[in-house]
């Protein structure tokens, strides 16, 4: 906040923000004749898209104050965008004018009385958000003056000509020095602790409460060769401080985090170690091959550390390329901490940490805690240590983004050392200086509470160099990318470009390189993206750019992005310079999935990156099934219909450049891989400006969706359409989560850290548990049927937990993992030609599991389904006609139906494993039936180990997991969400539970319910009123299961989320609404659609023989019929036969887009919106008309009807309509608008 006076004495407080599309209209009505005369005339639009920094001034009211923009290349066409450097070079040699430290002004606007103060603050602003920044040069014809505002802080330096057109133009710069200069660093001095006392309590008391009022000064008097204090100053007052040491730990950096790539911080000595001892072994994981490269590679990292004199520092060099390359060189570990460091003082203000790009698959790499798949070698560096550190550090908060000032003068105070360390307690706020450094991952069994990061002297360079490669470039890359596992196709595409300029297809390509004095440290490759309406098509990108002012051209597909990790913090520069030198807008980065065997996953791409962190991922779109035959020329091209292979999209462009994300070092471990957690990981990494480092899931047998069972192939288990195969590939979660492949066994509350089934352990400072419910194996209730024992003659053993040994035969399936493990077992046991499969159980999945084994080749003779005594009066199908119509389809096949049958043997009460017979007990007279597989899917219920868990940790338990309305347990740091829980006896309502709704919604709640602790643009969350804080929260998604019944049924049922009832009884009540049914349960085109009484569809269920669109069906759910045109009209008229034929109609394309919810809204807004003085909005008259202040003799309808057909509000809505079918056009061809015929 900053406060403007003018000069007839008002003042304005205002601040600072990037500049978003709505600001247009105002900065356009800021815009003058002498604007246009200065910059030209401009499309702000195209401007804004094309803009590396927009900035908006406002001030406490949001009025729009003034607005600049700025880009990294020049106005009025006066040079290339890529070759303008040598321009300004034989402008005026003198000023060092770089890519990096250089941008032009190419819009200024602003409120006349307060120009002068908002230019000054909007360039103060700029300097401050560009560290690197030193120079703003503005461009404007040589016959033009400034005026009065801009002339404040510009001043020419010459004038260049124009390449199109016979004219000069001015050449204006404006200086750091004049507004936000560098900070002079010097030693500290004792009377400089009155000027660092107030800044240092502003930020932490506990220094002075620990070693007193004068612990500066004492540090200060207190220096000597090994420790230093140095101050940076503001006009002779110091405002920031910093305290160094050479004394380090090393033994304990080295047992405590993976320094590799760094040389373990040590010089190189003869004796080190860096490779284990070769001897027979077996293969490990591709990860332990990683590790074992990651320690090959040291012998390619600095031969001879000589120690530097700080003028010296150009001469580092000669070394650079030998120092240890990019992404593939840390080694799989955890960020798992215990205790403090010895030799590093904990600091009083730092940072979050800041997760090392080293490979595409870091995240998930760096996850696992099982020691079996990890390498245990580790090197031993015998060279004296090469590193310093910070042991204290503040700065005032003015200055912090000259924090980096800094380092130039400590790195004089140690010739001799070549890193600089930081240690910082994780949940600190990241601040500027950290940004530069490179966070080490530590080794899983790490005891410190704290995270190291790193920063090489090399670092400080600002001679990096960003061009097109060249043949001569070849060996510096190779050097580069040598120790990296996919360096020979990096070697080949840029041998291809070096040859042809295009890949073998003929696609364009361009390859560039950095370099710091003429060392290659950096190589990328970019195609031109020629898929581009097909990303379009299917991602939502229209989020980060206004797809209409790119040109084709300029969507570039990133391939290969490799850098080395001395100058990491150049990423940013280096994407930036790739858009700039390609004349690129855009860059496109895939991640294909990549399935492995064993308990690690990892998406090993086409290519390689380090850049990801700096990428935005790309929500996919939710695509249209068309039924393409019945389109014929109308159907979407085969641009946006082909098929490609799925892959996980990141996105960046020139205006993401210089926007930092928001860093959360926050330990989030989500155990279990339940609909509601992937949901809620989901949601966190689609967080575009948020950086999530600890996002940990805890998972039986790791994310799911690794097609284990075929898509053609039949499923076992029934679904609930939240999640598929190919929204694991979309999402790509691994790219971002660390995965811990176990089961949790327990919770340490105050230690906070759950404990595994092998006894590791996993830190957390946010726990959330969504481990679901699971299928258990059934307690058999021991009768000896020999004495004829009826049901009622039996004790219920329902609630009593199996504790024997688990047959071999016996399958409870719970996921994909355990459906491939049953049809492994068909396959190599020959149940398909011999063998009785007995089915136990009431649920959908029985139904459906009993499909696929007919399907698999299982006679229906040898299928026994045996259903339990019912625990509900409400089937789990809650249809009559589809029931009856799966029974008779069961009967065909020859499938035995047992009803109300309790187990009560296995083997006759023998030993269990494996299951040769089985015998039940029945109301009448029991039975025994022979038995080679053994299907059980009673009720679910929580996993007991899962249970003992909770019960060990206290957390309250009562038949689930206890929960309040947000999420919490009765522990502030454990969340839970899903089928685990209930909510608790407070709010009286036992009936509804999370089971009662959308698990991709419930996970979605629980997330936004987390983001306001980590996301500052958020709202402050208000607490509710103490009446409505004991209201249960209603979730509005749908309900929905599917899958495939006996018979070859393709079945789904979508429904509102409701306490079970049974259909019959729903029926009954007088307000049910209307039931629009086609087709018949047994012929197999069976629809249901029910009509609620307020019109809007509340239920459908589909029961066909052929496959249809469910996620068609999906969207029509929460509709009113009217936009179904008038469907229920048209079906009381008898007009529609078949539903089916009905919803694949051309007309109803629309209503299945995915953006037809914003049109929705989009109308809504319109309606409800005043559009003229005199005339109130159609949503107030509604209003009058329901409150009788409006008397009308017609029906209120037609009266509405006739005011919206005579006012303004028709036009608009039809114009809103066309806008979306012209700007959607690629989805929804099948739309004439005006001028098409």
């Amino acid at each position: 906040m900053s406060v403007l006076t003018s000069p007839r004495g008002k003042t304005e407080v205002v601040h600072c923000r990037r500049t978003e599309l709505q600001d247009i209209y105002c900065i356009k009505n800021l815009t003058r004749k002498f604007t246009q005369k200065l910059f030209g005339r401009l499309n702000i639009i195209y401007l804004l898209e094309k803009a590396n920094l927009a900035i908006t001034l406002c001030n406490d009211k949001e009025e729009i104050m003034a607005q600049a923009t700025f880009v990294d290349y020049p106005n009025w066409n006066i040079a290339r965008q890529d070759n303008w450097v040598s321009v300004f070079r034989e402008l005026d040699s003198e000023i060092p004018c770089t890519p990096l430290n250089t941008l032009f002004m190419h819009l200024f606007v602003a409120v006349d009385e307060y120009s002068v103060g908002c230019c000054k603050e909007i360039i103060r602003t700029v300097f401050k958000a560009v560290p690197d920044l030193h120079f703003i040069f503005l461009i404007v014809p040589s016959y033009m003056s400034l005026g009065s505002t801009l002339i404040t802080v510009f001043n020419q330096v010459g004038s260049v000509p124009c390449l199109t057109f016979d004219e000069d133009f001015a050449v204006h710069i404006c200086h750091r020095h004049s507004h936000y200069p560098q900070l002079h660093v010097r030693e500290a001095r004792v009377e400089d602790h009155d000027h660092l006392m107030p800044i240092f309590m502003r930020y932490d008391t506990v220094l002075k409460e620990t070693y007193g009022e004068y612990f500066l000064a004492e540090l200060v008097e207190a220096q000597d060769k090994e420790n230093h204090a140095v101050v940076c100053e503001v006009e002779g007052v110091a405002v920031g401080f910093m305290s160094v040491c050479s004394r380090v730990n090393m033994q304990l950096l080295h047992e405590c985090f993976d320094l590799g790539p760094f040389h373990g911080l040590c010089h190189p000595h003869p004796d080190d170690v860096l490779q284990p001892p070769r001897e027979p072994s077996v293969h490990g994981s591709k990860d332990a091959e990683l590790r074992s490269s990651s320690q090959g590679s040291q012998k390619t990292t600095e031969e001879h550390l000589k120690s530097l004199s700080p003028d010296g520092v150009e001469s580092i060099q000669g070394k650079l390329a030998e120092e240890a390359v990019t992404e593939e060189l840390l080694s799989t570990s955890q960020s798992n901490y215990g205790s403090d460091m010895e030799d590093i003082e904990k600091l009083s203000r730092i940072s979050v940490d800041e997760e090392v790009d080293y490979e595409v698959n870091s995240k998930s790499s760096a996850s696992v805690l099982l020691q079996e798949e990890i390498c245990n070698f580790r090197p031993t560096y015998r060279g004296a240590s090469a590193a310093f550190c910070i042991q204290l550090f503040c700065i005032d908060e003015k200055h912090e983004a000259r924090s980096l000032d800094f380092m130039n003068f400590v790195f004089s105070l140690f010739p001799d050392k070549d890193f600089c360390i930081i240690s910082l307690p994780h949940l600190t706020p990241e601040f500027v200086l950290i940004q530069n450094f490179v966070r080490m991952v530590p080794f899983n069994n790490c005891t410190l509470e704290q995270d190291l990061y790193v920063f090489h002297r090399a670092g400080l360079l600002k001679s990096i160099n960003i061009r097109l490669a060249t043949v001569l470039d070849t060996p510096g890359v190779e050097n580069l990318v040598s120790t990296l596992m996919l360096n020979k196709n990096i070697l080949d595409d840029l041998n291809q470009y070096n040859t042809a300029h295009r890949d073998t297809d003929g696609t364009p390509m361009q390859a560039f390189v950095a370099e710091v004095a003429e060392q290659i440290i950096g190589i990328a490759v970019v195609r031109n993206e020629m898929d581009i309406e097909y990303i379009r098509s299917h991602y939502n990108i229209e989020d980060f750019i206004y797809f209409s002012h790119h040109q084709h051209e300029e969507h570039g597909h990133l391939n290969h992005f490799a850098l080395n990790p001395i100058f990491r913090h150049y990423t940013r520069f280096f994407l930036k310079e790739i858009l700039r030198l390609g004349f690129k807008s855009c860059l496109y980065y895939p991640v294909y999935p990549h399935c492995r065997s064993g308990k690690l996953q990892s998406p090993y791409a086409h290519s390689l990156t380090s850049a990801l962190h700096y990428l935005v991922p790309v929500r996919p779109r939710r695509q249209i099934v068309y039924p393409l035959e019945k389109l014929g020329i109308n159907a979407p091209s085969k641009e946006v219909s082909k098929d490609l292979l799925n892959y996980a999209l990141n996105h960046t462009n020139r205006k993401l450049m210089l926007e930092p994300k928001i860093t959360v070092n926050a330990k989030i471990v989500v155990v279990g891989a339940s609909n509601v957690g992937i949901s809620f990981l989901e949601t966190l990494v689609f967080c575009p400006h948020l950086k999530f480092n600890n996002l940990t899931l805890i998972s039986t047998h790791g994310l799911p969706g690794k097609k284990l069972l075929a898509t053609e192939q039949r499923r076992f288990l029934a679904s609930d359409h939240c999640f598929n195969d190919k929204d694991y590939a979309l999402m790509s979660l691994c790219s971002w989560v660390n995965v811990v492949v176990g089961r949790m066994t327990g919770i340490d509350r105050a230690a906070k850290h759950v404990v595994m089934s092998q006894g590791e352990i996993v830190l957390y400072d946010h726990l959330i548990l969504c481990t679901g419910q699971q299928y258990q194996v059934p307690c058999p209730s021991g009768a000896d049927i020999s004495q004829h024992l009826t049901n009622r003659e039996v004790p219920r053993s329902g609630q009593q937990r199996y504790n024997d040994i688990v047959p071999c035969n016996h399958f409870t399936l719970n996921d994909e993992e355990d459906c491939c493990k049953a049809l492994a077992w068909i396959k190599n046991n020959s149940i398909t030609v011999e063998g009785n499969v007995i089915v136990y159980g009431n649920t959908i999945d029985t139904y459906t599991t009993v499909e696929t084994l007919l399907n698999l080749g299982v006679r229906g003779c040898c299928i026994h389904f045996v259903h339990p005594p019912p625990t509900s009066t409400i089937t789990c199908i809650n249809n009559y006609s589809v029931e009856s119509a799966v029974a008779d389809a069961l009967i065909a096949a020859g499938v035995t139906i047992y009803r109300d049958a309790l187990l009560a043997r296995w083997n006759d009460g023998q030993y269990p494993d494996p299951i040769r017979c089985a015998s039940f007990t029945t109301p009448t007279k029991p039975f025994r039936l022979k038995c080679s597989m053994f299907f059980s899917f009673c009720e679910k219920n929580v996993d007991y180990e899962t249970f003992k868990a909770f019960n060990d940790a206290c957390l309250v338990y009562d038949g689930r997991l206890v929960i309040d309305t947000n999420f919490h347990t009765n522990d502030v740091a454990i969340r839970a969400a899903g089928s685990l829980t209930k909510f608790s006896n407070r709010y009286y309502s036992n009936e509804w539970t999370h089971s009662n709704f959308n698990s991709k919604e419930i996970g979605f709640q629980l997330a936004a319910a987390m983001l306001s602790l980590f996301d500052p643009t958020l709202e402050p969350v208000t607490e509710p009123p103490a009446d409505l804080d004991r209201l249960i929260p209603m979730y509005k998604g749908a309900k929905i299961q599917g899958g495939i019944l006996p018979g070859s049924y393709h079945y789904l049922h979508i429904a509102k989320p409701a306490i079970p009832t049974p259909l019959e009884v729903q029926m009954a009540k007088p307000d049910f609404g209307l039931e629009i049914v086609t087709g018949n349960a047994k012929n197999g085109n069976y629809f249901r659609i029910h009509i609620n009484k307020y019109k809007m569809v509340e239920t459908i269920t589909c029961l066909s023989k052929e496959t249809f669109p469910a996620s068609n069906y999906i969207r029509l759910f929460g509709q009113h019929e009217q936009v179904l045109n008038n469907l229920c009209a048209r079906y009381e008229d008898e007009l529609i036969t078949d539903l089916y034929s009905y919803f694949m109609e051309p007309w109803c394309m629309a209503l299945f887009h995915d953006r037809f919810i914003d049109l929705r809204k989009e109308l809504r807004q319109i309606l409800t919106s005043k559009e003229e003085e005199d005339l109130p909005s159609i949503e107030q008259i509604a209003h009058q008309i329901e409150d009788e202040e409006i008397n009308t003799r017609e029906k209120p309808q037609k009266y509405l009807q006739r005011v919206f057909q005579e006012t303004i509000y028709k036009a608009l809505v039809e114009k809103s309509i066309l806008d979306y079918l012209h700007y959607n056009h690629y989805h929804l061809p099948m739309y004439a608008w005006p001028g098409i015929i």
